[in-house]
């Protein structure tokens, strides 16, 4: 027991898993409670046992499992996560409990089984009983069977599929075991209750003793259709509501609903397709051929046998069908003609939709043979043409019946009647549209009238059928003159005929009319019953009668419980009215009297012809009111209206009289049942009113009236012909201009345009103006509906009209027909029957199709012909391809019938010569269009194959494929397309670029359809398969198309679908179907036309329905009792005619208004990031086009809806180019708003940009440059840097400009490019640039080689991409173009690089030809520019040329319009002397140190920084005082509103006008130099900073630029706006308000302006460079030092990332960083540190160490070095307690490097070998502890090491030594650096010299941070004085002093003191102090990089002898000069 105990403390699921049986057993009892009493079905209870169920099932123990079994059952009934466990349960039960001794087990599994199925598990159970049939243990397969059996019984034949099951049934029924067979008998029964005879073909093979039990079983079972007795989960509210209803006693309904599941499964569905090509007798093509026919019966035979399959394999039968049509077609012996069509119809039987595509061909061929009389050959070729009609649609083979019907032999004429009799009992309503009875009816009216009877007979069959299928009011139109026996006949036959649809026949709305189906009674209500009497009685009476009272009561009849039915009131109610118009007859002037007289008052008859007009018009009011009283049912129209036309009738002369009889016929018209003879009666009349001044509009509003009542097309016909009848050409011109009204009102549906063509043409040629002018009116409103093809008809008509028709087209393009508003009853029909069919054009289309005068071309295809385009030889097959080609040009329109020619072609869509494939395809675009919807019939044996195309590897080919597909399919719609498996057969296959297309094309197609065929389904499995190719594309275009096919074939049948898949694929399908749910777009509301034509009648469809809020509101005015149906159609016509209609669109505008108030752009994160990577990923297209096709447009339009206001898409997409104009107003409004968004969007801006270039309209392409033009000032002020992607898709447009015409557009588009420069660097231009040379277009030639120069110019050398010699090579190549602009643009290019790079250039360019090379030379002598400067700069051809290069950008810059030389001493020079030349700059002047221990030797030494302290010139030319001093608002009297007059004054620094600004500058300097009054600028810092630099970038961008501005004012502004900013930086209070951002953007604009070279080349502009100068120093010195430290680290990483930017740009950036680095020993305190250390993290995240090293200077790495290394000097370990504003400091390169540092500057202070050991010198080893003497001296080094007591510890260590003269000192001194040892070594020597009296240098001095040292180290290691750090900057008056004595020496004159102008001060990077020439600056800087060791060696040296000048310098300016003296005086006798 003790062991019990044990396992019955555990938990239930531990139990559940014990190993003990009694153990289990518990736990199975106990989760069987606990799953009892659970009552929420998604408790996380169940979710413990998900593991566990399985072992429930499959326990090894009896009892147990029983046990277990049970409560898996209870599981799986009530947990929500069950579903999870179907396929582990389901194998268990199979395998362990179908096994099982126990009947009891048995049932649990069963059970547990089928409550799988009733949880949505049904697939996965019936895959695992279906791998049960396999086991070898016949009690298992006997399980599952039953299992299968009871599933099926229970759920009914939709949940179990039945076609696997079917499949297994012969070998269930082969097995040995009898419980086997007798189970396969049982479910055989069961399937055939569901399935019936479907299921007999399956098992026609099974053994005949068991075929014979199964037919007695199926006998017996009852007839009536079999109902699930259980229902999934999601359909239990369905047996809910069953089971009340049959409570309720009638479940008549659900019969109703269910009657349709019966022929539920079809038995081809379930056979195997059998393979038969490969089965051909080896030689069956030859002995077909053999003349003996024997042979050909023999090949025939075994043809038979094959196609015995009742089910075919797809392939390609086009060879095979092809030689039966022929035997059929020519073979004289009948035998081998029936035997022939007998394999015809075993093909077409077997292979079904698939055999739609040779249909064609065989059809004419079959019908012309019926020519046979006998018997047995008849029979089976209607056989054979029965079963193919089966395989295709009327619609495609009508045309060749058609055809034939024509034929004069009778037995053809009849036999083709026949045919199209039995077709028609096989069509609906919807697939026999009045398009195709129409041609159909006319034959037949032809053979009801043959002499032959059987003729008569066949035809009069067909037209009973065609009645039967489509009902009176679609076939009476075309019986109008039938006489009334044919008639009567016709009807007869039709209530013969027997529909193949049966039931459903006889319920569809459409076929009430005829014989009733029995039973149908209870559904379809009397008013069906009343319809059948009164059509089977065909009385002109009560046929008059019933279609009255049908449109006046309420249209619900017999409805909806029929799947066919639609919209029937509005059908019925114009079948009614066509009925009436057709019967009523004419009624002789008597008993019209008589009826009149009854209705009107007496005394009204009397005086209608009286001769007093008084009397008459008395008459015709009286006649109004009576008319206006009368019920419609009793007014007699015809009788009313015979009255108004008895004399003085329609010639009354007396216009009131006649006005008011016009009106009474309206009112006639309108009020009663008006029909044709009433309307002939009047109509003449009308139109000889029409014309007249006073009538004409009474006689109008009667025509339209009349026209309301006996529809437009009949009406205009005749009012047309009587007005052309006669000559009064105002009365022609005045009905014209009424029926151009008409039919906007009515529409254009059902008008007989060729009838008006010959009118119009009349009209056309008339000699009156007026009625031309109508007529071109006419034409106009006729274009809106037939479209383009209208002007074929008037082609031939002389120039000018034709001008004048084109003109009126013209205005009327892009406008779309309105809606009609009148003739509501035949638009609500046009409405419903395009609701049948989305696809069919409705009648109107068709007869705008049937004008066009097609040519009939199949006699041209011969077979000559068709074997050209089959030839081996390429060319030609080209000839026959371009015959054809020729041949349908010629045609223009064709007839369908083209002969052989789709075989032919259909050969060269895989020709292995893509050319011709290409020119198949141009071809077949050609055919669709020449062939229009006819070309329906030739989609499956051409269309499909062009599908196949779309898996060509090319790209062309496949574009051109597309490109075929979508003209075929605006012809044929997408039905033809979507039927059958063709579709899915393509997508099958496993071609990436075929799936992509394919794809592509579908999604793009599906969104406009309103309905697809069934077969979408079958395409499911492969969009699947799509999901999860290995081909990126593909899987996204399968994506993109997913809520497509979801949009047709809904969630649940593509959710189901993914039941084939794998466990993994089909969660992520799952998942994808889920996501595409959600973005599922809603069907199209109205029919969206797949047909290109603009056919008439398909327009007004197309705007219909509004929206359903108009609708609802509206449809109570329109009619008492409406239909919902006829109300939808209606829409528009409602929305016209009611109040609340014309509201609904206002709010709409006025919510679109509101909507245009937010923000244009719309900020998505990473969505431009994302939108890179798809390009790049290839997941869309690349943008790189010619021309823009229509698929970039869409592209971009998709891109852009997520981040771009929808109301400003629509304008950047219209059509129209003033919507793009009002765009790019907006986008400029909203530029500086919107910053943000436009860059976040602009990638999506540049290219819908470069969409307009390709426009033709000029205001749209100025617009567009404009814009463009802010927008890169914009970027360039944002500092945005404009990514590849932006610029490679976008410059190769903007460059595409620069060759327009159009002087002022040039002038943009280079004003664009050069603004570029500045967010896009110059060196990635160039190659653009250079790419647009090779334009066609000369003038782009020519100006981009323009602009390449000015690229030289302006940046140098090193823009020339790939390299300058390969550049220049192709500028040279363009010396020798045609064009004199190109090759001057060329020559002076390359005289500019000559201008920069000297002789050179000749190299570079490589061998020229003698003329070219001439040419060039003269250019440059011409252009006297001899290059002085340039080769000295060229001394050393390296790498680091570059260096040099940009170092003297600013002479780069220069215009060329000044020699070189000139320019490069201007630069140096000091005071603008002429000998100003010799002047050394401060970088290369003589060092005296460095001479004066100059031992002989070249020594290097470390570069030092230019020290900047400009304090001490005071020379007031620096500071340009104002000129102009303005009185205007004081600031005296400021008192009350000092801030706002600041805010004003300020706001006008940054004016446009240059006065306006200078004068509110003077107002602001007045009040900095008052001290008083400086504090009330306190708080508007920023704001005047942003105001300075804003008018700086003003003037560099604008004023500069302009030519009409006198530069004197700039200077003057210029002068103001310094003199202003160094007035402010003097004072430091205020000085420290300004901001980070505004001090970078400041000093931005400060070095910009110092770099500018127009300023140099300004007179005075020297001086404002000078000035900016001091202003820079003053900036550095008194802002608030965080601030501009901040602002300088990011300017100066802004500049490294553009390197747009000169280099020259960063240097000086650097420059002033080093300054601060200098600064920071006395500042360091006052400095952020963390906000420091994170713009150096964020910079070095940035620039990483790898990414700085590789760029062209080194100075970065270096400043950046410096600046970390200063810090850690200053700070200690402290500074890594600093670095608290870096998130991830771990991953920080920022505090590995100073780790690093600090490390070395504590560990490793000796080690000369190890490079980074300077780095630390400045701590002496503090673990040295030998003894107390150590201790004390190193205490002492300590102090010295200190910022504070340094120099307590040099006083300190000077007694020590005094005191221990023998001390050695030595081991603390060797560890340190170089530096720091001279710095004690001369730390000593001033205190002696200092205690001993010798000089008065004051060791407060120290020495000055002179970071010179670390300013150009060697590139390896940062070499770094760590010595005193205490010590004050050396004042400039020192070096002044020096530099006097130096130009004493040199003989020059002291009197000015000439300082350097800033440039030369900033601009140059600081060098060794040695030499005096660029020559030696080269090579010391060669040696530097070359010689590490040479430096290390020479630095003892150089470093003490500096650090004793260095100390000497920090003294008093007396004693500096003495020493001077002294040493001067050395020198000199040293060198004597």
């Amino acid at each position: 027991m003790g062991d019990d105990s044990e396992w019955m403390k555990l938990p239930v699921d531990q139990k559940c898993e014990h190993k003990l049986w009694k153990a289990r057993l518990s736990g199975y009892e106990e989760a069987l409670k606990i799953f009892q009493k659970i009552r929420d079905e998604k408790s996380p209870e169940w979710s413990k046992f998900l593991g566990l169920i399985k072992k429930f099932v499959t326990d090894s123990n009896a009892v147990v499992q029983l046990k277990g079994l049970e409560a898996a059952l209870v599981y799986v009934e009530n947990a929500h996560v069950a579903g999870k466990t179907t396929g582990e349960v389901v194998s268990g039960v199979v395998s362990k409990v179908f096994n099982q001794p126990k009947a009891k087990a048995k049932e649990l599994g069963i059970e547990i089984c089928l409550m799988y199925i009733e949880i949505e598990k049904g697939e996965a159970v019936q895959e695992e009983l279906l791998k049960g049939l396999d086991n070898k243990n016949p009690k298992i397969i006997v399980a599952c069977v039953e299992t299968l059996r009871k599933a099926l019984s229970e759920f009914g034949s939709k949940i179990i599929l039945l076609k696997p099951i079917i499949k297994v049934l012969p070998k269930l029924f082969e097995s040995r075991d009898k419980a086997v067979r007798e189970e396969a008998k049982l479910i055989a029964v069961e399937i055939y209750r569901w399935i019936r005879d479907a299921l007999r073909p399956p098992l026609q093979n099974i053994n005949s003793v068991q075929l014979k039990e199964l037919e007695e079983e199926w006998v017996r079972l009852p007839t009536g259709a079999p109902k699930p007795t259980r229902f999934l989960r999601s359909q239990q509210e369905l047996e809910a509501k069953l089971e009340q209803q049959q409570c309720a006693g009638g479940d008549a309904e659900g019969g109703g609903d269910d009657g349709d599941e019966v022929p539920q499964i079809d038995a081809y569905e379930l056979l195997e397709a059998a393979e038969i090509l490969s089965k051909l007798p080896k030689d069956f093509y030859d002995k077909i051929e053999a003349k003996k026919w024997q042979e050909r019966k023999e090949a025939l035979e075994a043809v038979e046998v094959l196609v015995k399959n009742p089910k075919l394999e797809a392939g390609d039968y086009a060879d095979l069908v092809k030689a039966l049509k022929k035997v059929v077609g020519k073979d004289t012996n009948v035998m081998l003609v029936a035997l022939a069509a007998k394999c015809l119809t075993g093909l077409a039987v077997g292979l079904r939709k698939k055999f739609g595509q040779y249909a064609g061909h065989v059809v004419p061929t079959i019908l012309e043979k019926f020519k046979e009389k006998k018997p047995q050959v008849v029979q089976a070729l209607q056989e054979a043409i029965d079963a193919i009609f089966l395989t295709t649609t009327l619609q495609n083979i009508s045309e060749d019946v058609l055809a034939v019907m024509d034929n004069k032999n009778p037995t053809i004429k009849q036999q083709t009647s026949l045919f199209i009799a039995r077709s028609f009992r096989h069509c609906t309503a919807t697939t026999l549209p009045k398009s195709l009875l129409k041609p159909f009816c006319a034959a037949l009216l032809k053979h009801i009238n043959d002499s032959a009877p059987e003729v008569r007979d066949a035809a009069f069959e067909a037209l009973g059928t065609a009645l039967k299928v489509v009902g009176e009011k679609a076939v009476n139109p075309f019986l109008v003159d039938v006489d009334k026996l044919k008639l009567d006949r016709i009807k007869e036959c039709s209530e013969k005929v027997e529909l193949v649809h049966g039931k459903k026949a006889g319920l569809s709305a459409e076929k009430k009319d005829f014989k009733p189906v029995p039973g149908r009674a209870a559904s379809s209500g009397a008013s069906g019953d009343k319809d059948t009497k009164d059509n089977s009685v065909p009385k002109p009476g009560p046929l008059k009668k019933a279609p009255a009272t049908k449109a006046g009561g309420p249209p619900k009849k017999g409805k909806p419980s029929a799947p066919g039915g639609t919209g029937s009131a509005g059908t019925k109610n114009k079948r009614g009215l066509e009925a009436k118009e057709i019967v009523e007859p004419e009624l002789s002037i008597e008993v019209c009297e008589e009826k009149a007289s009854a209705v009107l008052p007496a005394t009204c008859i009397q005086l209608l012809d009286s001769s007093n007009w008084k009397e008459r018009l008395a008459c015709m009011e009286e006649f109004q009111k009576a008319v206006e009283l009368m019920d419609r049912t009793e007014m007699p129209c015809q009788a009313l209206v015979r009255m108004l036309a008895k004399k003085p009738g329609w010639k009354e002369t007396n216009f009131q009289v006649m006005q008011m009889k016009l009106h009474i016929v309206a009112l006639i018209a309108q009020k009663g049942n008006f029909s044709k003879t009433s309307a002939q009666i009047v109509l003449d009349g009308l139109v000889d009113k029409i014309g007249d001044v006073k009538c004409g509009n009474n006689a109008k509003e009667a025509m339209t009236a009349i026209a309301e009542a006996c529809m437009l097309p009949w009406t205009a016909e005749q009012v047309m012909s009587m007005a052309f009848s006669q000559k009064n050409p105002k009365n022609q011109s005045e009905t014209l201009n009424w029926l151009s009204n008409a039919i906007k009102e009515f529409g254009f549906s059902g008008l007989n345009v060729k009838a008006f063509i010959s009118n119009v043409k009349t009209a056309l040629a008339a000699t009156n103006p007026a009625v031309r002018t109508s007529a071109i009116t006419l034409l106009g409103v006729m274009y809106l509906y037939v479209g383009p093809s209208l002007r074929m008809f008037f082609e031939d008509e002389k120039p000018a009209l034709l001008s004048q028709i084109d003109a009126e087209f013209e205005k009327m393009q892009g406008q779309s027909p309105p809606a009609p508003t009148r003739g509501i009853s035949k638009h609500s029909t046009s409405g419903t029957d395009e609701g049948d069919d989305g696809d069919e054009p409705d009648d109107g289309g068709s007869d705008v199709v049937d004008l066009l005068p097609r040519t009939e071309i199949s006699d041209k295809i011969t077979s000559e012909l068709v074997s050209k385009i089959g030839d081996k030889n390429w060319k030609i097959r080209k000839e026959g391809l371009d015959e054809v080609a020729g041949i349908i040009n010629e045609a223009k329109f064709i007839q369908p019938n083209i002969g052989e020619l789709p075989t032919a072609l259909k050969g060269r869509l895989n020709d292995s010569n893509k050319i011709l494939v290409q020119q198949t395809l141009t071809i077949l675009q050609q055919l669709a269009v020449a062939m229009g919807p006819n070309i329906k019939q030739h989609v499956k044996n051409l269309g499909i194959p062009i599908l196949t195309v779309l898996g060509d590897s090319k790209n062309n080919v496949r574009a051109a494929a597309l490109a075929t597909v979508n003209a075929w399919a605006e012809q044929t719609g997408m039905k033809e397309w979507l039927e059958g498996e063709d579709l899915s057969e393509e997508l099958k296959k496993e071609n990436p670029f075929l799936r992509q297309e394919l794809l592509g094309w579908l999604a793009e197609k599906l969104p406009t359809l309103r309905s697809t065929p069934t077969d979408l389904i079958l395409c499911v499995p492969h969009l699947y398969s799509c999901l999860e190719d290995r081909n990126g594309d593909v899987r996204k275009k399968a994506q993109d198309a997913l809520p497509f096919f979801m949009m047709h074939l809904g969630y649940e049948k593509m959710a189901k679908a993914t039941g084939k898949l794998k466990p993994t694929s089909k969660d992520q399908v799952l998942a994808m179907l889920e996501k595409a749910k959600a973005n599922m777009p809603a069907k199209p509301a109205a029919p969206a036309k797949a047909t290109s034509k603009p056919v008439g009648g398909s327009a007004p469809a197309r705007f219909q329905p509004t929206s359903a809020s108009v609708e609802d509101s509206v449809s109570s005015t329109v009619e008492p009792k409406p239909d919902p149906k006829k109300a939808k159609a209606l829409g528009v016509s409602s929305k016209v005619k009611s109040a609340p209609g014309k509201k609904v669109p206002s709010k709409t505008s006025l919510k679109e208004d509101e909507d245009k108030s937010g923000p244009i752009f719309i900020v998505v994160p990473n969505g431009k990031e994302q939108r890179m990577k798809d390009e790049k990923g290839l997941k869309v297209l690349k943008w790189n086009f010619t021309t823009p096709r229509d698929e970039y447009i869409e592209q971009l339009k998709t891109q852009m809806s997520s981040c771009v206001a929808k109301w400003l898409q629509d304008e950047m997409f219209h059509s129209d180019f003033q919507h793009h104009n009002k765009a790019l107003a907006v986008m400029v409004d909203h530029l500086e708003s919107e910053k943000e968004g436009v860059i976040g969007c602009l990638d999506l801006i540049l290219k819908w940009l470069t969409l307009r270039f390709f426009d033709t309209n000029t205001s749209v392409l100025m617009k567009a440059l404009e814009y463009l033009k802010l927008l890169f000032t914009l970027l360039s002020d944002e500092e945005y840097h404009l990514t590849e992607n932006e610029a490679s898709s976008f410059i190769p447009y903007l460059i595409l400009k620069v060759g327009e015409p159009k002087d002022v557009i040039r002038k943009d588009v280079r004003a664009i490019l050069n603004r570029m420069c500045l967010v896009y660097p110059a060196s990635k231009m160039f190659p653009f640039i250079m790419e647009g040379t090779k334009s066609k277009n000369s003038k782009q030639r020519a100006e981009c080689l323009e602009e390449l120069g000015c690229l030289v110019e302006s940046y140098g050398m090193n823009v020339c991409q790939p390299t300058p010699g390969k550049a220049l090579k192709e500028i040279a190549i363009h010396i020798g173009d045609r064009d004199n602009a190109v090759r001057n643009a060329a020559l002076n290019t390359i005289v500019t690089v000559y201008n920069v790079h000297g002789d050179q250039v000749f190299k570079l360019i490589g061998t020229l030809s003698e003329k070219d090379m001439s040419m060039l030379e003269e250019r440059i002598k011409r252009s006297a520019k001899r290059p002085s400067a340039a080769p000295v700069k060229q001394v050393e051809e390296k790498p680091q040329r570059t260096q040099n290069m940009s170092s003297s950008a600013s002479m780069l810059r220069k215009g060329p319009a000044e020699d070189m030389s000139s320019k490069l001493n201007q630069a140096r020079s000091l005071s603008g002397h002429p000998e100003a030349a010799q002047t050394v700059r401060r970088e290369f002047q003589l060092d005296l140190d460095e001479i004066e221990n100059d031992n002989g030797t070249v020594r290097c030494e470390m570069p030092e920084l230019v020290q900047h302290k400009l304090d001490d010139i005071f020379e007031p030319v620096l500071i340009p005082e104002p000129k102009i001093r303005a009185v205007s608002p004081h600031f005296d009297d400021m008192h009350s509103n000092t801030a706002s007059t600041i805010n004003f004054i300020i706001s006008q620094v940054a004016s446009g006008d240059i006065n306006t600004s200078i004068q509110a500058l003077t107002q602001i300097d007045e009040v900095l130099r008052q001290e008083d009054k400086a504090e009330a600028m306190s708080g508007h810092i920023d704001q005047f900073l942003i105001a300075t630099f804003m008018q700086l970038r003003l003037i560099y961008n604008t004023h500069m630029a302009d030519e009409k501005l006198e530069k004197d004012e700039i200077i003057k502004l210029y002068s103001c706006i310094i003199g202003n900013m160094i007035s402010l930086f003097q004072i430091e209070s205020l000085a420290r308000e300004a901001s980070t951002g505004v001090l970078k953007d400041l000093m931005h604009g400060l070095i910009t302006l110092m770099l500018d070279s127009r300023v140099e080349d300004l007179e005075e502009g020297q001086q404002v460079i000078r000035s900016v100068n001091l202003l820079v120093v003053k900036v550095l010195e008194k802002s608030d030092q965080t601030n501009i430290l901040s602002a300088l680290l990011v300017l100066l990483q802004d500049s490294l990332l553009t390197t747009a930017n000169s280099p020259k740009f960063s240097e000086l950036v650097m420059k002033c960083l080093w300054r601060m680095v200098r600064l920071l020993p006395d500042t360091i305190n006052s400095i952020n540190l963390d906000r420091i250390l994170l713009d150096i993290h964020i910079f070095m995240k940035v620039f990483p160490k790898e990414k700085l090293k590789q760029c062209k200077s080194e100075f970065p790495i270096r400043t950046l070095k410096t600046l970390l290394h200063t810090l850690c000097k200053l700070k200690g370990p402290k500074i890594l307690d600093h670095l608290t504003m870096i998130d991830n400091k771990n991953e920080s390169e920022l505090e590995a490097h100073l780790c690093r540092m600090m490390k070395h500057s504590m560990d490793q202070m000796g080690s000369k070998s190890d490079k980074e050991t300077e780095k630390g010198a400045s701590r002496i080893d503090e673990k040295s502890s030998k003894a107390k003497v150590n201790d004390f001296l190193a205490e002492i080094f300590k102090k010295i090491g200190s910022k504070e007591n340094t120099k307590e510890g040099l006083a300190e260590l000077y007694e020590y030594k005094k005191k221990y003269s023998d001390a050695d000192i030595e081991p603390f001194l060797k560890n340190s650096s170089q530096f720091f040892q001279s710095y004690v070594e001369r730390g000593l020597r001033v205190i002696e010299m200092e205690r001993e009296g010798k000089g008065r240098i004051p060791t407060a001095a120290g020495i000055s941070p002179q970071m010179e040292v670390t300013c150009v180290p060697a590139p390896t290691s940062t070499v770094s004085s760590i010595g005193n750090t205490n010590g004050e900057e050396v004042g400039p008056s020192v070096y002044l002093e020096r530099l006097k004595i130096l130009r004493q020496r040199c003989g020059l004159d002291n009197t000015k003191d000439d300082r350097p102008p800033l440039t030369s001060l900033l601009s140059k990077p600081a060098v060794p102090t040695v030499a005096s020439s660029t020559d030696m600056l080269h090579s010391k800087l060669s040696q530097l990089r070359e010689s590490r060791e040479q430096h290390q060696h020479s630095d003892l040296d150089s470093n003490q002898t500096h650090s004793s000048g260095t100390m000497t310098t920090s003294s008093s300016s007396t004693a500096n000069i003495d020493d001077l003296k002294k040493r001067l005086e050395r020198i000199k006798s040293s060198r004597k």
